[in-house]
């Protein structure tokens, strides 16, 4: 170091440290994401920062993607944080199949395994009706539209071994898995299960303060 670098850090060293460490724990055990898009409606809305958990499954080098340990694999119904290669961007889903299920939706009513989904209205608008889907034991909200759409429908597929087929709540307007294909596991970096605070987009980005740590 030259002098005036020994400097700065003699005189700063406690929080460059601080600031160091924080950008290490964001990096590989908790960080808090920004949610643009409507495509987790109604669970998630725009605006919405949620507390995303990178120790949930890996615990991995910290401002890299390499796992150095396993610690579980993502279950059916969870929220998953992941950097899409193929879309090029950080997406949020829910987790729909694991490797080896067998999935269809028809009339966006989705089949696992040979079982038919349970759903029940909870609202409706003139466009789009809310319903709660039991995913084989985790109950949660989706959105879909009246009118139906060319993400409606597919076919029964296998989701593969190490990937994993994830759907956004609000179904009918979710570039997920029928759009950019299956999840693969390394490509996973958290689950959330609460929104830590959330702004209205749409009202000057006031704070929602009924959604500030809202259990997804």
């Amino acid at each position: 170091m030259n002098g005036w670098t020994l400097k700065v850090w003699k005189e700063n060293k406690s929080i460059l440290l601080f600031l160091f460490l924080m950008l290490v724990f964001r990096s590989a055990c908790a960080d808090w994401n920004t949610v643009p898009t409507g495509s987790m409606k109604p669970t998630i809305v725009e605006g919405d920062r949620i507390l995303v958990n990178k120790l949930a499954y890996d615990v991995r080098l910290p401002f890299t993607t390499i796992s150095l340990a396993k610690l579980s694999d993502p279950s059916r119904g969870d929220i998953i944080v992941f950097e899409s290669k193929v879309s090029g961007n950080r997406l949020v889903k829910r987790v729909i199949g694991i490797p080896g299920d067998m999935v269809e939706l028809r009339n966006n009513r989705l089949t696992i395994n040979g079982k038919a989904l349970d759903y029940e209205v909870v609202a409706s608008t003139i466009s789009t009706v809310d319903k709660q889907e039991d995913l084989l034991g985790v109950r949660h909200f989706i959105r879909v539209n009246k009118l139906s759409s060319p993400l409606s429908n597919f076919r029964s597929i296998k989701v593969p071994r190490g990937q994993y087929l994830a759907l956004g709540d609000n179904r009918d307007n979710s570039a997920d898995s029928r759009v950019i294909g299956f999840v693969p596991r390394n490509e996973i970096i958290g689950r959330s299960r609460r929104v830590v605070m959330s702004l209205n987009y749409d009202n000057f980005y006031i704070p929602r303060k009924d959604r500030f740590f809202h259990t997804l």
